[in-house]
C-alpha cells in the first residue's frame, strides 16, 4: 500500500507545519511502522521552534531518556526571544487598542492612507511594522497560529505590495488558517493568494509556475473541508490552464485529487471529458485514475470493477480523500452503471447486480434511480428482469449546454489576458 501513498510527493511543495497533520494521519494507519513515523515527526521539527511538542516526540522514541541537553537549550533561546518580541510589539498592540486609532483604522480602508495617518501623528515606521511580522512568525514558528494569523494580517493589510515580507505574510496567514481549520476565511485568503500569484509581474514564468504548485497542494486542505471547495477543484486545477499545466509539469500526482473530484462532484460531466484527455497525456497512474480510463477509455467493465476494489483501500489511506469515500463509492457504482447501460440495448438486472456486487432487488431499485439521475432513457420490464434501453440521441439543449458550458470560464480567461496587456501598456 505505500507504492500509493503521495505523502512525501506532497510534502515536497509543504510548509513543515502542513506536514505534522499528514504524519498523525499515518500514524493510525499500518501503512508504516511507528517507529518510523516518529523519527520523521522528531527530524521535522528539529526545523520549528516547538520545543515542548519536539521533546514529547523524543520520550516517545526514548522513553528512558533524558532529552539532548541541546533541546533544553533551544527551549529557553525561544522564551527569550519570545519576550523581546512580545516588549517590541506590545508598544503596537497598546496603539492600535486605543480608540483614536481604530476608529481611524476602521475609516480608512487604502492601506497607503493609513500609513500615512500613522506615520504623521503616532511615529510609525517601517522598523515597527517589521517587528509585528516578526512576532507573527515567530509564533507561528512556535505552534500558535491563531495569535500568528492576526499579527500577519495586520502586517499585510498594512505594507505595500513589493514590501520584504509581504508575500511570506500571505502564505503565513493561509497556512494558520488551515491549521486552525477556519475554511471560510482559508478560502478567502486562498482566492486572494491566487490573484496576487496572477497579478505578480516581477515573478519570472518559473517562479510563477512553482507559487502555483504550492497554492495547489496548499489548497487541497481548504477544497476538501470547504463545502464549495471540490468544484473548485476542478474549475481551478481543471479548467484553469495555468493551473492545469502546473499540475502536469511540477505535480501529476495531483491527478489523483482531480479525478476524485470529478467522480464524486454532480458536475461530473463538466470536467470528465478534459479529465479523459489530460489522464491519457500524462504517466501518473493510480487504481483512482485507472478506474477512470477503464470505463471511459478501454470500456472494461471487469477491470473497472478490480480497479474499484483498490480505490477503496487507496481512498482509505488518504489524508485529503479518505471522508470522501462513501461518496466516490456511491458515484462510482452510478458510472458503471450508466456507461453499461448506454451501450447495451437490454440487460439483465441480475448481470447489473453481479456487476455492482448487489442483490438483484436492490439493483432493481439503483437502476431506477440511475435512470432518473442520468436522464436516461430506458425502462425496466420486472416480470422477465431486463432493463431496456430506448433511442440514445443527444437532445438538441443538451447539445447546446455542452457547447456553451465553459464560456464563462473562457470569459474569464479572456477578461483577464485584457487587464494583463492594459496594464503592460501593450
Amino acid at each position: 500500500m505505500a507504492q500509493y501513498d503521495l505523502t512525501n510527493a506532497l510534502s515536497e511543495f509543504m510548509d513543515l507545519h502542513l506536514v505534522f497533520p499528514l504524519l498523525e494521519f499515518l500514524s493510525t494507519r499500518e501503512i508504516y511502522k511507528s517507529e518510523s513515523l516518529m523519527k520523521s515527526k522528531y527530524q521535522l521539527l528539529q526545523n520549528t521552534n516547538m520545543v515542548d511538542f519536539t521533546i514529547d516526540v523524543f520520550h516517545g522514541l526514548h522513553p528512558d531518556e533524558e532529552p539532548p541537553e541541546a533541546l533544553h537549550e533551544k527551549r529557553s533561546d525561544v522564551v527569550r526571544q519570545l519576550t523581546e518580541l512580545q516588549e517590541k510589539s506590545s508598544q503596537v498592540i497598546e496603539m492600535f487598542s486605543r480608540k483614536d486609532v481604530s476608529d481611524v483604522v476602521e475609516k480608512h480602508r487604502d492601506s497607503q492612507q493609513l500609513w500615512d495617518y500613522l506615520s504623521e501623528t503616532h511615529n510609525f515606521d517601517r522598523e515597527r511594522l517589521d517587528d509585528v511580522f516578526h512576532y507573527g512568525k515567530f509564533m507561528y514558528d512556535v505552534g500558535n497560529y491563531a495569535i500568528a494569523s492576526t499579527n500577519l494580517d495586520f502586517y499585510r493589510n498594512l505594507a505595500p505590495a513589493d514590501s520584504k515580507y509581504y508575500s511570506s505574510a500571505q502564505w503565513g496567514k493561509l497556512a494558520s488558517e488551515i491549521l486552525q481549520q477556519n475554511w471560510d476565511e482559508a478560502m478567502e485568503e486562498l482566492e486572494r493568494l491566487k490573484d496576487n500569484i496572477s497579478a505578480a509581474l516581477h515573478l519570472t514564468y518559473s517562479e510563477v509556475l512553482v507559487q502555483r504548485a504550492w497554492l495547489i497542494h496548499w489548497g487541497l486542505f481548504v477544497y476538501f473541508n470547504h463545502p464549495q471547495g471540490r468544484d473548485s477543484i476542478i474549475d481551478v486545477f481543471l479548467h484553469q490552464k495555468p493551473y492545469l499545466n502546473a499540475v502536469q509539469t511540477m505535480c501529476p500526482h495531483i491527478l489523483r485529487y482531480i479525478t476524485t473530484a470529478v467522480v464524486i462532484s454532480k458536475r461530473r460531466r463538466d470536467g470528465i471529458k478534459e479529465l479523459i484527455k489530460v489522464l491519457q497525456q500524462e504517466s501518473y497512474k493510480d487504481p483512482i485514475t485507472e478506474f477512470v480510463e477503464s470505463l471511459y477509455v478501454n470500456f472494461n467493465f471487469d477491470e473497472a470493477q478490480a480497479k474499484l476494489k483498490e480505490c477503496k483501500t487507496v481512498i482509505e489511506n488518504d489524508f485529503f480523500i479518505v471522508g470522501c469515500l462513501d461518496e466516490f463509492t456511491e458515484n462510482a457504482r452510478l458510472i458503471i452503471s450508466e456507461i453499461f447501460c448506454r451501450i447495451h440495448q437490454r440487460i439483465e438486472i441480475d448481470m447489473l447486480a453481479d456487476n455492482l456486487n448487489m442483490e438483484p432487488a436492490e439493483a432493481e431499485k439503483w437502476v431506477v434511480n440511475m435512470i432518473r439521475l442520468a436522464h436516461l432513457d430506458a425502462k425496466i420490464d420486472s416480470k422477465n428482469g431486463y432493463v431496456v434501453m430506448g433511442g440514445t440521441s443527444v437532445p438538441v439543449y443538451q447539445k447546446l449546454i455542452d457547447k456553451t458550458k465553459d464560456l464563462h470560464l473562457k470569459a474569464n480567461s479572456c477578461c483577464q489576458k485584457i487587464d494583463k496587456k492594459l496594464t503592460l501598456g501593450i
